[in-house]
């Protein structure tokens, strides 16, 4: 038995499946806009740990789709009550709910360890149908600090009782697989957009090009 924790946003989920739904109406700068709502979310809950502050996910969601509404002035603003619900409803990669199947069904531990708040945890798990697949839901919420901070990383270890080198993490962000390596897990990088590598210091076990590359993983 192994334990396989995962991220959740990027990685499980996709973050621009909720644009996807609406790019019609959003028009030509729909992609654009939720490219820069993703930054803006990920940058906001990096500067208020490093300033010693918090707002759970879904607060900075929020504040990063109002800016990045407002930066693309062509995308209708009618369109932010809409965007929220899709995004709390997330769909899963379809390789994410094969690769969760196929561990379990091998008799390994699985879990997410996410900066999403729990109740949007939830409604992502919920609407995707993988709550059956997973053994545990770690939310940073619970220590009031993002990723990449190491005590987040700790989480894990202590829930599961074990070793740093008894966790396979595996997420898309290089960031996340980086902080992931620097406190001892197996980091797995899930390279779906063929992104060049960052951080050679903390160089991820492997680099999968999609979760079905898990198969080969006991």
């Amino acid at each position: 038995m192994a334990i396989f924790v995962f991220d959740a946003y990027g990685t499980l989920f996709n973050v621009h499946a909720a644009i996807a739904r609406f790019r019609s109406q959003a028009g030509p700068e729909a992609d654009r806009m939720s490219e820069l709502w993703r930054a803006k979310q990920l940058e906001y809950s990096w500067t208020l740990t490093l300033a010693g502050r918090y707002a759970d996910f879904w607060v900075l969601t929020e504040r990063a789709l109002d800016y990045s509404l407002t930066s693309f002035p062509s995308v209708d603003k009618a369109l932010r009550p809409k965007l929220l619900e899709a995004y709390f409803k997330l769909g899963a990669f379809p390789d994410a709910r094969a690769a969760l199947r196929a561990l379990k069904t091998k008799g390994h531990k699985t879990g997410i360890l996410s900066n999403g708040s729990p109740n949007m945890l939830k409604g992502a798990i919920d609407a995707a149908n993988v709550g059956g697949d997973l053994d545990a839901v770690l939310s940073v919420d619970s220590l009031k600090m993002f990723k990449p901070r190491p005590e987040v990383y700790g989480l894990v270890t202590d829930h599961y009782q074990c070793k740093p080198a008894e966790v396979t993490f595996v997420s898309s962000n290089r960031w996340d697989v980086m902080a992931s390596v620097s406190v001892g897990f197996r980091g797995l990088w899930v390279n779906r957009g063929k992104l060049p590598d960052e951080y050679f210091d903390f160089p991820p076990r492997q680099e999968l090009a999609d979760l079905n590359e898990l198969a080969a993983f006991d």
